[in-house]
């Protein structure tokens, strides 16, 4: 059975994240997010490809939810509430806390500052939360009797998860964003050696390898600390929860050190909650954190304040955190607007920016003028730093991630196509693994690997123990196909065991599978057993027949014996090292039997009346299927010496012993 895989969002491009995953029938909604950059339709992912009548609770089983920033979560009140999806929706316990206040802090710009129409409204949020189930990491949750899920730590954020999911025999995991690296506040990504068969992996830096952590560290505090000496002012768009945290530890341990009084504020409101929540929420934060929380809470911050709105103009050198980051709008859009025609001040973007936001602009080049609409243009003469202080992973860490996983497949999402590109054929030609980087609205079909489960039989177990051994003799000079043809009557043995090694499944409606010999089955369907064997009637010319007859005319032999004994001496010689059997009334080849034959019309006997001659023998042969390859080579070499002067006509008898 297929996996199948629809990508509402994060195809092809990164926001509104959104992948559909159908695994053995059962339909999951991984992220259910927003695009920053864009206010039309392009908002939201097209819900109605997940069902045409929008009957969202029978066509989902679960909605999962891998962290609280608004391009994973900022659709998920207008889907529950508004299109009216009522069905179980799980993320971990800092995400339910977390992503309220940034639903509600992005729904107050579009609204209250933006002027824009109201999406979904407070109560919206708050109803949607209520249907929120939160899992701890690696809780296996059941979420109906086929369907189990797992979070696993992806670092990023506070309370970012992996996601596993399984169902019958096929399973996969989607990433969301992640991070293979720890930083100060944070751990790195952690997850299980699991059996995939499918990967659905972000692909923000499909192309980047970072250099050292220290090395980024100590340029962003370089560009700051010569900004602010000369008398300017850093504006550092940033998202509230995340990378404020990282950068706030960053610069206040450095104001510390370096004993400086510049002040260091933060747009307040939202960013007062989210240092409340990383102290609750301490256990998800890195190591060094969690070791130091004794003697010190680190995000108890000595030099960071925060920001009142008339302090926008006021004279001297400042950092300021506003939000929300890539300059999309909000307060961080405003200070943008005071601070960019003034050189002496510097603009700093920690991070990936959305394409269609002015962060996204200011690091596609140097422009001197940003339109922010037909009526607003904006001089920028400021300085634009750069950083990647990005909490995603880089192309290494995608690598090394897939490499320990080692799924069946690889699906990308959340990456700039022509990065995805150069990272697709990475993946395909060092790690031999199908890659996909499907568009929004694609659909892409995963073959699944089905195992199940079975009990085995006694009589199978016993049938696969017992030895079957067979004894040939080859020559060490041969090394063909031809195992039977040795003319050094010293060849060394060669033993094969060839024990049973195959059952028959079986499966029945309400019972587990289970393994069984052939005489078990037969036992349960009351029958006999029923041979498949092949015979032929050869018409063989014995040019010195005569002579053996009068020689055992004196004996008192048959001639049925005569022949018998002539073709024994032919084959034995020929076949030095192959135990062929002298049994009287036939000769004996493992299951290959030869015997004169005395009838008349023989049914396996096809002659014309040229071969009807005086000297003419037949000889039937029988054997059964597994040593087909052994006859014809019997029958070749009669043919070869002459026994046989034609071909010899083929077919089948059945036998019920």
């Amino acid at each position: 059975m297929a996996i199948e895989c629809l990508v509402l969002g994060a195809g092809q491009e990164v926001g509104k994240s959104c992948v559909v995953v159908t695994i053995n029938g059962k339909r999951i909604m991984f992220d259910c997010g927003m695009h920053m950059g864009y206010d039309d339709h392009r908002r939201y992912p097209d819900f109605s490809l997940i069902s045409k009548s929008r009957d969202f609770d029978h066509s989902l089983h679960c909605v999962i939810i891998t962290h609280f920033h608004l391009d994973h979560v900022g659709a998920l009140p207008y889907f529950t509430e508004v299109c009216g999806y009522n069905g179980p929706i799980y993320m971990t316990y800092p995400t339910k806390a977390l992503a309220p206040l940034m639903l509600e802090d992005f729904r107050k710009v579009l609204v209250d500052r933006r002027g824009e129409e109201e999406q979904f409204t407070s109560l919206h949020i708050s109803q949607c939360m209520e249907k929120v189930i939160a899992v701890d990491l690696k809780q296996t949750v059941q979420v109906d009797d086929d369907l189990q899920i797992r979070a696993y730590y992806a670092g990023h954020v506070l309370g970012a998860a992996m996601f596993y999911a399984k169902v019958g025999d096929s399973a996969m995991v989607y990433t969301g964003d992640y991070n293979m690296t720890p930083d100060r506040h944070l751990g790195a990504a952690q997850i299980d050696r699991l059996e995939l068969d499918l990967l659905i992996t972000e692909s923000t830096y499909a192309t980047t390898i970072r250099d050292s952590k220290y090395a980024r560290e100590r340029e962003f505090l370089k560009a700051v600390h010569e900004c602010v000496a000369g008398g300017g002012k850093v504006l550092i768009p940033t998202f509230a929860l995340g990378r404020a945290q990282e950068l706030c530890i960053l610069l206040d341990d450095y104001w510390e050190r370096m004993n400086l009084k510049v002040p260091i504020y933060f747009s307040a409101g939202l960013t007062i909650q989210a240092n409340m929540y990383y102290k609750i929420l301490i256990s998800w934060t890195s190591q060094k954190v969690k070791e130091t929380y004794a003697t010190r809470n680190a995000f108890d911050f000595k030099h960071v304040h925060n920001f009142d709105r008339s302090l926008i103009n006021a004279p001297g050198p400042c950092v300021l955190f506003a939000t929300p980051g890539m300059i999309s709008g909000g307060f961080s859009l405003e200070v943008f607007k005071q601070w960019a025609p003034c050189e002496m001040n510097l603009i700093t973007l920690p991070g990936y920016c959305v394409a269609g936001t002015v962060g996204h602009k200011l690091m596609s080049g140097k422009p001197t003028k940003i339109n922010l609409d037909k009526d607003t243009q904006i001089d920028v003469r400021c300085q634009i730093h750069q950083l990647s202080f990005s909490p995603h992973t880089d192309s290494k860490g995608i690598m090394d991630l897939t490499k320990f996983l080692s799924p069946r497949n690889v699906i990308l999402v959340h990456g700039e196509k022509p990065k995805m590109v150069s990272l697709k054929e990475r993946i395909q030609s060092e790690l031999r693994i199908p890659c996909y980087l499907p568009a929004n609205c694609d659909t892409v079909h995963i073959p699944s690997t089905i195992y199940v489960k079975a009990h085995a039989s006694n009589t199978f177990i016993r049938s696969c123990l017992n030895p079957n051994f067979r004894f040939l003799k080859r020559s060490k000079e041969d090394n063909s196909d031809q195992v039977l043809r040795n003319t050094n009557p010293t060849a060394p043995l060669q033993v094969n065991d060839e024990r049973v090694a195959e059952g028959i499944l079986i499966m029945e409606k309400g019972k587990k599978a289970r393994v069984v010999h052939q005489d078990d089955l037969l036992l349960m369907l009351r029958q006999k057993k029923h041979d498949v064997q092949f015979a032929y009637c050869c018409a063989a010319q014995l040019d010195n027949l005569e002579e053996t007859r009068n020689r055992d005319d004196a004996l008192g032999l048959s001639d049925k014996c005569s022949s018998l004994q002539l073709l024994f001496k032919e084959l034995s010689n020929y076949f030095s090292g192959v135990n062929i059997q002298d049994l009287g009334e036939h000769l004996q080849v493992e299951s290959f039997h030869v015997s004169v034959c005395v009838k008349d019309n023989c049914p396996y006997r096809i002659i014309d009346d040229s071969q009807k001659e005086a000297a003419t023998v037949y000889f039937c042969c029988s054997w059964s299927a597994a040593d087909e390859k052994l006859a014809w080579e019997i029958i070749s070499a009669m043919e070869r010496f002459s026994l046989i002067d034609n071909l010899p006509c083929r077919n089948s008898i059945s036998r019920t012993n």
